[in-house]
């Protein structure tokens, strides 16, 4: 068995079948199973220990099937629903197709892809074990040589991860959250036990496609396409390539790579001495691949083929960004404040305005449906990088491509989290062989930034009294497994062992001096000194929670449990994923603080909570993006938590399960413009605010603004200037107003167009009524409206 694809798109000289296009059916039965069905490898057999078949859905889950057969009823993500389902965590499914085997190319062999099996699963063919699978991130593939006929059957037996995770050892050295604790051996995505925005769903399913591949007998099997460095008007490119089947001794055999973006074009062409090779060559007057906001995603169309004596036998065609992107970054901030943590993309500082990307679905074969509109979302939220968090899946090639596309960088975590992971050499082969398959299939992407070897899981030891003493760098997956596969796979990538990395001069100190923090707190009020005095310069999480519309929450909620909060749905739906454990029950009630800590007051009725939780989220979202670009470069980037929900919740998410954008979605995609005017806090014994110009552009931008109190009616501020490129200018001062209470209106205008925000000035708690009309005002400007 091969564990990974090659990258690419698929050409005539590699024909194939897609199965998932066929006719599938499914059987479930509970253990123990009888003898029989225990060793049953066709339908025939599973049928004769009355096993019952229902139509099935390829890519699909489990309980999908079993609600489109009448199995089960209701929205799994309605009420209680998805608790209920928890009954099938012991159950064995199994998958099955019937398909005509063509005949393929000349000179070709078949290949089974399957691109997602979740998770421990045997896999047959006309009755034959293929082999067994259990690992539901990575692609697995089978060379059926010999073992197709006319009409042939695929069985997936998919044993459950329930029982199966109980198999393997753990040891008090190991840490994971309550519930969490039976997956630290098993690789699925963390969220499915159970997380703090997923709910437990454990399910099974062949999640991704399915397909038959006719490979070329003579043939590419890897390629990594690298720029090493760029210039005015030139590039050094570098490609590699590894092949299948060649005999330099019987043929002449060469590889050519060419590329075109509009006018600007490369062509390489080489012999073949060996099953692999390189060569580097430069592209004259090269069209760079830029972030968002720098510039063009240029994109290269670039063909790889295999030539014999002249003649083509295998092609792969994928798109190629120029660009090089590196990371500089120290281990601590020093006593003097002396640290880094910043990107250059082509050479220049980049400031990062981004996004954390958390599961699209609790059910991940819907992921690809609910993908166009999600980047949708990230495009229209000003975004210049994605963070892939580390308790999802890796995401497909077509997200990437549409990363590519746009300009957004995207930082790629491995796919651990917030545990203390295994260290012996069956678990770090099974974590080598995951990264090798992901970074073979993804390198290729020009948006792709950097690698992280885990999320959080360098905290963990801090989080648990009896772990304290242990050093997160002896953690031999993230400093020694994952480095060098990357050092043999990607060698010139950025990479970051964990996030937050706690390094060698970092350990025993706390996290207060990382350059790199995530920066949760105590998630009460927003404008306090653990945000505002933070010595980071780089914040890779912070959030606020804020709650989804009405009429969203009546579609997840129970009309009997709509108000008051925190009964079974809601902590449910916060999310306390498995009842009675009260993981995370305090959600709730804390937004019911930050509620009470920015207006003095606790909502009555739902539409209230609702209507207040959304305003203190966007004020806070507001305030940590603004914090941030006002202190360029002193900080770096921020990255915050998150765009979309993956199942209907109450959570940090602007955007809920059902597309409905929360308050705060706009007040970000304002706030990351390229110009934005932002009103400074003030500093410790003073009594002005800054206004400053807020420029990501290479661009010196004169600009006319004005600032205004909206409960005096009347301008603070105003004048014109020059906002200077790539940086923060100060463009006045105002001193506090009569009114200890106010929200200032600040309004600009530049070749860049018009721009309009607010600042809410003084200390809470505000009433929130005044709040509402000073609202309208400030984003309206019609005065005597209500909100």
């Amino acid at each position: 068995m091969q564990v990974g694809g090659l990258p690419g798109q698929m050409t005539d000289l590699n024909a194939f079948e897609n199965l998932s296009q066929r006719n599938w059916r499914f059987a479930i039965a509970q253990e123990p199973l009888g003898g029989a069905l225990s060793e049953a490898k066709t339908q025939r057999e599973l049928a004769r220990c009355d096993v019952a078949f229902y139509d099935a859905i390829v890519p699909g889950n489990v309980e999908l099937d079993l609600g489109r057969a009448g199995l089960v009823e209701g929205d799994p993500f309605f009420g209680m629903n998805i608790v209920a389902l928890r009954r099938y965590e012991r159950c064995h499914v199994w998958y099955t197709c019937q398909f005509a085997a063509d005949a393929g190319k000349p000179d070709s062999l078949p290949f089974l892809v399957l691109e997602g099996v979740d998770c421990f699963a045997d896999i047959f063919i006309n009755g034959k074990l293929l082999g067994s699978v259990d690992n539901m991130l990575i692609a697995h593939e089978f060379d059926l040589t010999g073992l197709l006929n006319g009409e042939n059957e695929l069985l997936v037996h998919i044993r459950p991860a329930f029982l199966e995770s109980r198999k393997f050892e753990l040891a008090p050295g190991n840490a994971a959250g309550d519930g969490n604790w039976e997956s630290i051996r098993v690789r699925k995505a963390p969220h499915m036990y159970g997380w703090d925005i997923m709910p437990r769903a454990l399910s099974a399913g062949l999640w991704r496609p399915v397909r038959i591949e006719w490979r070329s007998t003579e043939r590419i099997d890897q390629y990594w396409l690298s720029t090493r460095w760029v210039s005015e008007g030139r590039a050094g490119e570098a490609f590699w390539y590894r092949l299948q089947g060649v005999d330099p001794l019987s043929a002449h055999y060469e590889v050519e790579i060419k590329g075109s973006c509009g006018e600007s074009t490369f062509r390489k062409r080489s012999s073949v001495v060996g099953v692999a090779g390189r060569c580097v060559f430069d592209v004259e007057n090269p069209r760079l691949w830029w972030p968002r906001g720098r510039g063009d995603a240029n994109l290269y169309n670039v063909s790889v083929r295999l030539l014999r004596n002249g003649d083509e036998v295998d092609r792969h065609e994928f798109r190629h960004g120029i660009r090089t992107i590196e990371l500089n970054r120290t281990e601590i901030i020093d006593a003097e404040g002396k640290g880094e943590f910043v990107f250059l993309v082509n050479g220049e500082r980049l400031f990062i305005l981004g996004t954390n990307w958390a599961p699209l679905d609790a059910y991940h074969s819907r992921d690809e449906k609910r993908l166009d509109a999600a980047i949708s979302l990230l495009d229209e939220s000003g975004c210049n990088m994605v963070r892939c968090w580390g308790g999802n899946v890796y995401e497909s090639d077509r997200f990437f491509d549409l990363c590519d596309e746009r300009g957004v960088l995207v930082w790629q975590d491995f796919a651990m989290a917030c545990k203390l992971y295994p260290q012996d050499d069956d678990f770090a082969r099974k974590i080598e062989i995951e990264a090798r398959s992901v970074v073979r299939r993804i390198r290729n992407h020009a948006s792709l930034a950097i690698w992280c070897g885990d999320n959080e899981c360098d905290s963990v030891p801090a989080w648990n009294f009896w772990l304290q003493t242990v050093d997160p760098n002896m953690n031999r997956l993230t400093r020694e497994v994952i480095p060098r596969v990357l050092r043999e796979e990607d060698p010139s990538r950025a990479y970051l062992p964990s996030s937050p990395y706690i390094g060698p001069s970092a350990f025993g100190k706390g996290e207060d001096d990382l350059p790199e923090q995530h920066l949760w707190g105590p998630r009460r009020s927003f404008k306090t000194a653990y945000y505002k005095d933070s010595r980071g310069r780089f914040a890779s999480e912070i959030g606020y929670h804020g709650s989804p519309s009405v009429e969203s929450i009546k579609r997840f909620i129970s009309a009997g449990k709509l108000w008051p909060p925190g009964n079974d749905e809601w902590l449910l739906h916060a999310t306390s994923a498995i009842p009675g454990v009260h993981n995370n029950d305090y959600r709730i009630e804390l937004m019911r603080l930050q509620i009470g800590d920015l207006f003095g007051c606790a909502p009555e009725t739902l539409e209230e909570f609702v209507q207040l939780s959304q305003c203190v989220q966007a004020e806070a979202m507001k305030f940590f993006i603004e914090l941030f670009r006002s202190r360029k470069w002193s900080k770096t980037g921020i990255i915050w938590w998150n765009l979309i929900d993956g199942w209907p919740q109450f959570s940090d998410a602007v955007v809920d399960y059902y597309y409905d954008k929360k308050l705060a979605f706009n007040w970000i995609a304002n706030a990351q413009r390229p110009l934005h005017l932002v009103v400074r806090e003030q500093e410790p014994g003073s009594e002005v605010h800054e206004l400053v110009a807020c420029n990501d552009t290479r661009d010196n931008l004169p600009v006319r603004f004005s600032l205004s109190s909206v409960s005096l009616g009347s301008a603070l501020l105003a004048g014109e200037a020059v906002s200077s490129a790539d940086s923060v200018t100060v463009l006045g001062e105002v001193k506090r107003g009569a009114c200890e209470q106010d929200m200032y209106t600040i309004e600009w205008c530049s070749q860049r167009g018009k721009g309009r925000s607010h600042y809410l000035a003084g200390d809470p708690p505000f009433d929130a009524a005044s709040y509402l009309r000073w609202l309208t005002v400030a984003v309206t400007g019609a005065r005597g409206a209500t909100a």
